[in-house]
């Protein structure tokens, strides 16, 4: 089978290696636009402390943290040894020790279905900030979950594209245009040539709209503006300090040789301006710093924006869409997008080539809406 995958952020990058190490014959299209969300994206894999109760996303988030071993593995076979993946552990910061009590209880129920959890231990202020040295003295304690990683979503998304190159994937940069017959997809058409195959998987991210509204659909995808900071202590061993999660929506996550990432912004109206603009980085430095003052000195490096794909109900949508075969759509990712994605990349892959999944699909059903 001919499987043409029309947008290359980490979903399509995944679908792209899981088609081609399988024998697929696989084509790639991406435009390369400026602010893809995998592109700015480098976070934490650490779905289990969550307190969002949607069982539809804990499932793929789920799924999605358990996954990354195994790919990591895969990766590293083909020669992919700098994925931008490592297990550091993390760790959930609060004032309100009884809080964090609850929240390890919690995890430790959803450590019998996730293993990959591992050790889960309440640390006072002391023990939390020998292992992040940069945080304030006190007040927080911290609840520390073993199996949380860090990961760099550029470095991940070109690791799997490489190796789906290597596995015969053909990648394309331009502007896709789907090829409609009636009801159904029989290709795409890009740089004037027309492409053929027997399925098309769409996962253009937060673009996805401009790709299938000439067809008539209304896929209902918005797209959320997020910057993330990038900060530099140098002669500072960071590669094994865990991530941080302060109480609110906020993150500190260290990589090798000094590199701090604090994010991030989430910016609903700002539309696709890619601007670094001073008041979602003013709010991302102040908080940091106030939790971890120790970055005062740290050199600002860099700031990436990036835009985030979200669908109704803020729940990721696949599958295929009524009346008009020859198409798989997935989108909607939003912030977990890292955590679920290489997972799901592995079953649209199965998809599009006509397999059995194991999630209830349905769960995931697509929102459409015709244009007039």
């Amino acid at each position: 089978m001919h499987i043409i995958i029309v947008g290359a952020g980490i979903l399509g990058a995944s679908t792209a290696y899981h088609l081609s190490k399988e024998g697929h014959a696989v084509t790639i299209v991406d435009r390369g636009d400026n602010g893809q969300a995998t592109a700015a994206a480098t976070g934490m894999i650490c779905p289990w402390l969550s307190q969002r109760r949607n069982k539809a996303w804990y499932t793929l988030v789920k799924n999605g943290a358990a996954y990354y071993p195994k790919v990591i593995a895969e990766l590293e076979k083909d020669g992919e040894t700098n994925a931008g993946y490592k297990r550091v552990g993390a760790l959930r910061l609060h004032t309100d020790e009884k809080k964090l009590r609850e929240t390890m209880e919690r995890a430790k129920i959803k450590r019998q279905e996730a293993p990959e959890i591992g050790e889960l231990l309440l640390l006072s202020p002391r023990e939390t900030k020998e292992r992040f040295p940069l945080l304030s003295d006190g007040p927080y304690s911290s609840l520390y979950a073993e199996g949380a990683a860090r990961v760099d979503g550029r470095l991940l998304r070109d690791a799997l594209l490489r190796s789906a190159e290597k596995a015969g994937a053909a990648f394309i940069k331009g502007d896709a245009v789907l090829l409609k017959e009636e009801t159904s997809v029989a290709g795409v058409k890009v740089n004037e040539k027309e492409i053929s195959g027997d399925t098309v998987v769409v996962t253009a991210g937060a673009w996805a709209q401009s790709l299938m509204g000439p067809s008539g659909i209304d896929v209902q995808v918005t797209e959320q503006k997020a910057q993330i900071l990038h900060l530099h202590l140098p002669h500072t061993k960071t590669g094994d300090w865990p991530i941080v999660i302060p109480p609110g929506k906020q993150y500190i996550a260290p990589f090798e040789q000094g590199r701090i990432v604090a994010g991030s912004s989430q910016e609903n109206d700002a539309g696709f301006d890619e601007r670094v603009t001073a008041g979602p980085v003013h709010e991302i430095l102040s908080k940091t710093l106030q939790v971890a003052p120790g970055l005062a000195d740290a050199e600002w490096t860099d700031t990436r924006v990036g835009f985030r794909p979200f669908t109704p109900n803020f729940l990721p949508v696949f599958g295929r869409l009524p009346g008009l075969s020859g198409l798989v759509f997935a989108n909607g990712l939003g912030a977990t997008g890292l955590t679920m994605g290489p997972y799901l990349g592995s079953v649209l892959a199965r998809m599009a080539i006509g397999e059995d999944v194991e999630l209830n699909v349905a769960d995931y059903a697509i929102q459409t809406r015709r244009l007039s």
